[in-house]
């Protein structure tokens, strides 16, 4: 096989498959990328076992067709050193010897064939099926990702649960302290279903769909779901179990609300987080007359901070405790400039919205309260 292709050009597309190989792999020859040249068409895959990402670039002067695996990292140390220019790939089918031939040089190694690479799982049947933009899925995952957890114990929570109803789409994820649900009223699937997609295909795909312009098809069925967008694929094996009933933890009738400029808020937090105890990490906010008094301390080592922010605020003074880098995370979330914090009394969750949603969009945030000692 022989072809030639541009240096950044292959060097882009290998450092975006190359993001779901694992450190450590039950198989070898998941370290490598795998080569499949049909005509002028160059296809890269890349696996761990559980996702798979393949995409599709096209190449120049193409000679024969085959498949070779070579390995990801070697390829990805030398090409980042590349300056644009053509570079000519000669692999010999008999010894799945590799030569990379430059403006200036010429680099020999061996890969592996590629007939031995797992292939790509293909779903009997389909569950469901939906098209959304790219950008509002890229939006929909950042939104969300952020909010899985690493728990062992209860694998559901370490992934987004996609809620497919037949007016709309529900993206949730919680990791029991703070909770994300993400609702889009123009995405509508027809037909009621689900599935829980881990946070390694999530971030992949937060990775490659920036530059994406096209419309992403998602199909899932019983273990695996598929995303197609323009000449990418990803296939990845969904996360088994029942999510939990995430509307049965939202409060409603939340009679206390607070209305206050996200970024005051934000850098308020962080310069009195530095005060709390390292521990608990602690923030308590006192809420009355238009203002929020926001303070931490740390009795140990003789620390405390406080700081006063104006709000709108309607309801009865109260003070509810939060953990600073959760209360931090979701306001560095927020889409909008002012948010909306809905309180019901220091023992429930308070949810945090932004002053205006997207169109055809509604983001809700929760975070659990921390017990103030009183």
């Amino acid at each position: 096989m022989k072809f030639n292709v541009s240096s950044t050009k292959l060097f882009a597309q290998l450092q975006a498959v190359s993001r779901v190989i694992a450190a450590k792999n039950s198989l070898q020859i998941l370290e490598d990328v795998l080569f499949d040249l049909r005509g002028n068409d160059l296809t890269l895959t890349a696996s761990d076992g559980e996702t798979t990402i393949r995409t599709t670039l096209e190449v120049e002067n193409a000679e024969g067709e085959g498949m070779v695996a070579s390995g990801a990292k070697l390829l990805l140390e030398t090409l980042k050193e590349f300056p644009e220019q053509p570079l000519t790939f000669q692999i010999d089918d008999q010894n799945f010897g590799i030569n990379i031939v430059s403006a200036n040089g010429n680099y020999s190694f061996v890969g592996a064939n590629g007939n031995e690479y797992p292939q790509m799982p293909v779903e009997a049947d389909a569950h469901g099926e939906f098209t959304m933009p790219a950008d509002v899925l890229l939006d929909a995952v950042n939104q969300t990702i952020f909010c899985t957890a690493d728990d062992e114990l209860r694998p559901v929570m370490n992934g987004i649960y996609f809620d497919l109803q037949e007016d709309r789409i529900v993206l949730v994820a919680t990791d029991a302290h703070r909770l994300v649900r993400y609702t889009n009223l123009a995405i509508k699937s027809g037909a009621p279903a689900s599935f829980i997609l881990p946070k390694k295909p999530a971030a992949l795909l937060k990775n490659v769909l920036g530059k994406e312009q096209d419309d992403v098809k998602v199909v899932f069925g019983e273990k695996n779901a598929r995303f197609e967008f323009g000449r990418t694929l990803i296939v990845c094996r969904q996360i088994e179990g029942r999510f939990p009933n995430y509307n049965a933890v939202i409060p409603q009738n939340n009679q206390n609300r607070v209305t206050v400029d996200r970024l005051t808020m934000i850098n308020a937090c962080k310069r009195v987080a530095v005060f709390a105890n390292t521990g608990t990490s602690l923030l308590k906010l006192a809420l009355g007359d238009n203002k929020i008094h926001i303070s931490a301390q740390d009795i140990d080592f003789s620390t405390s901070a406080e700081e006063t922010i104006a709000c709108s605020y309607s309801g009865m003074p109260m003070a509810i405790g939060f953990k600073a880098p959760f209360l931090i995370e979701i306001l560095a979330s927020m889409p909008s400039d002012e948010v909306v914090l809905e309180l019901a009394d220091p023992a429930r969750a308070g949810l945090i919205l932004p002053m205006e949603n997207k169109e055809n969009q509604d983001l809700l945030m929760l975070l659990m309260p921390m017990l103030l000692n009183e």
